[in-house]
């Protein structure tokens, strides 16, 4: 569709059970408020893991509406969605930096992901849909998802949580209080939530019990308050991200750079390419239902088009992009899928992009609230493989399920290494991957037939890496977080 959108209802409140399509849209007045939510609804997890991976959040912010300007005209308007920071990634760059990677590293290798994303999308679109199920099917991406979120509990136990361990459990509890007491719209943000709560508990504890010993970002022992506002007070108002630098405690403070490459670091964050396809399925699968139109011819344009948005953003330094689910479930509550909602929030979160005020207020967050956040989000990430599999309902008494995918989840949760050559090095996740699904595949060609006919079914697309949603009405399919 082109820039122009049907007015329906004469621009009024849809009656009770109304929808506005993606082609039409009500007054201005009320789309520029639809596109609030959506940019409220986004908000939370859009920042939160960019700091998690070290990168720029107000960059972060910008890029992701750039990207969802670039997905909406690639599909041209046909799926509704907004594209927000992927957690996928997180895994791989926290890998790439114990290798004594930069954040250039970290964006050049999720780039080439990008690009790999963009053109598994593009032989989807060609080849249709069935020949997905068939490369990874729900056993494998399953498997994963789980390796990439429970490879990560080791960054929780030895970078966030020892920076304020007190800090970090009291937030850990707020977050799960507030994922299942929360009702409606604060329990889907309920992760932003309780970074905003840690964040003026961090602060209260500084005035109550004063400065803390503990290790600060950069792994160093020192005494320091828990809330450092100098950042804050220095940043501008209006203008574009600071270039990347090191600063004087020889620290880099990520902001906009060019991206490096190296074969080894690639490696490291492909894997996430699998889960990426896995959450966009899912994703266009549950706007398909909801806007009640065949997406499945679109699927492929809709997965090319995260991966250029991801070109896109970590191009200049920014985040790896995925559809939200957070979006997803703002549209099944108002019934409105107007793609004009969708315009106006990527272009709200650019003109965020342009506040370095903002940007420091967000790298001012403190490291013991981000460990009561992540240990909360890399279990959720792991136990949604699982929930893969039960949606599936993949049957785990075959040898075909069970075998192929122990060894490789064993072997990411590890960090178990194979070395190549003196130079390249195979451990973790990646590892787990190539072994999940090069061991799966062979097994299934060895195994008799009576046991390869017994594999799970792909019913409806699977999840994505961060769900904290209330389950939605029963005629709808699972709205899953991007």
């Amino acid at each position: 569709m082109a820039l122009g959108w049907k007015v329906v209802y004469d621009g009024k409140t849809p009656p009770p059970g109304a929808v506005v399509r993606p082609d039409e849209r009500l007054s201005w007045g009320r789309t520029v408020g639809l596109g609030a939510q959506h940019v409220v609804a986004m908000f939370g997890a859009t920042f939160v893991f960019p700091l998690i991976m070290g990168l720029n959040p107000q960059l972060a912010i910008m890029m992701s509406g750039l990207a969802t300007i670039c997905f909406l005209l690639i599909v041209k308007g046909v799926v509704p969605s907004y594209l927000g920071t992927s957690a996928s990634f997180v895994g791989g760059v926290v890998a790439i930096r114990e290798q004594g990677g930069d954040s250039a590293d970290v964006t050049g290798a999720i780039l080439v992901a990008g690009v790999v994303l963009a053109l598994c999308g593009v032989l989807i679109h060609y080849l249709g849909s069935g020949v997905l199920y068939k490369v990874l099917p729900p056993v494998v991406t399953g498997a994963v998802v789980m390796l990439i979120g429970f490879n990560l509990a080791p960054v929780v136990a030895n970078v966030y949580w020892p920076q304020d361990q007190w800090i970090a459990l009291i937030v850990m509890f707020a977050v799960i209080l507030m994922a299942v007491g929360l009702r409606g719209f604060l329990g889907r943000i309920a992760i932003f939530v309780g970074l905003v709560f840690g964040y003026a508990l961090s602060w209260l504890f500084d005035r109550i019990f004063g400065q803390i010993t503990s290790p600060d970002g950069t792994g160093a022992v020192t005494t320091h308050d828990r809330v450092n506002f100098d950042g804050v007070r220095e940043a501008d108002w209006l203008g574009f991200p600071k270039e990347t630098f090191v600063n004087a405690q020889g620290a880099e403070v990520a902001g906009w750079h060019l991206p490096s490459f190296s074969v080894t670091f690639i490696l490291l964050v492909l894997p996430a390419v699998i889960a990426l396809i896995a959450e966009n399925t899912g994703h266009v699968k549950a706007v398909a239902e909801m806007t009640g139109k065949d997406l499945d011819p679109v699927m492929g344009k809709a997965i090319a088009a995260d991966g250029v948005g991801t070109v896109i953003a970590t191009s200049v330094g920014g985040s790896p992009t995925t559809t939200y689910a957070e979006n997803i479930g703002v549209m099944a509550a108002t019934r409105v899928y107007s793609t004009a909602a969708y315009y106006v929030a990527a272009l709200v979160a650019i003109l965020f992009g342009f506040s370095p005020k903002f940007g420091a207020l967000i790298a001012a967050t403190p490291g013991g609230v981000l460990g009561g956040i992540t240990v909360v989000l890399y279990g959720m990430i792991g136990l949604l493989g699982a929930r893969i599999w039960i949606e599936n309902r993949v049957d785990f008494s075959n040898p075909i399920n069970l075998v192929p995918v122990s060894a490789g989840i064993i072997i990411a949760i590890g960090d178990t290494s194979l070395e190549i050559t003196d130079d390249f090095v195979l451990s973790g996740i990646a590892l787990g991957t190539i072994v999940t699904v090069v061991a799966y595949h062979l097994a299934r060609a060895v195994a008799p037939p009576h046991l390869r006919d017994g594999g799970a079914v792909l019913t409806v697309g699977p999840p994505g890496v961060h769900e904290m949603d209330e389950e939605p009405p029963s005629e709808t399919p699972p709205i899953e977080r991007g």
